[in-house]
């Protein structure tokens, strides 16, 4: 199977995750979503992020957050989820252009010449890049 966008395909397996209140879902396996990932969980807003099988068909285990551990009515840390730059339309920004995510409750994900990283780090390191997504 063909993806175009794999990075939304990403967003969009976490986002019915969450709804479907699993523990974790699996992914197909790229760098760029490793690095998505384990900034997402730096940020608090995932429980975990592993690699699981042999180089041609490994995956991405995503472990999802939850306000509590148990129960039907544990509400997802992830509130939104949103692809900002796509593959038809990229979102460039300078760092003096970044703007807040939800009064800053939320974050922007930036892919950068120093790699990927938040609004914030972008803002501190005085860095422009790539906004991917849009987390809050």
């Amino acid at each position: 199977m063909s993806l175009n966008d794999p990075l939304a395909d990403l967003l969009t397996r976490i986002r019915n995750g969450l709804h479907a209140r699993l523990d974790a879902v699996d992914v197909p396996y790229s760098r760029m979503k490793e690095k998505l990932c384990r900034v997402l969980v730096r940020e608090g807003f995932l429980a975990g992020v592993a690699v699981e099988g042999d180089p041609p068909r490994r995956l991405l285990r995503v472990g999802l957050k939850y306000d509590r551990p148990a129960g039907p009515d544990r509400q997802p840390v992830i509130r939104g989820l949103r692809r900002v730059s796509k593959p038809g339309c990229r979102r460039y920004v300078a760092e003096d252009a970044l703007r807040r995510v939800r009064s800053g409750t939320g974050v922007a994900i930036l892919t950068t010449s120093q790699g990927l990283m938040t609004d914030r780090e972008a803002r501190r390191r005085r860095v422009g890049g790539e906004v991917i997504c849009h987390v809050w």
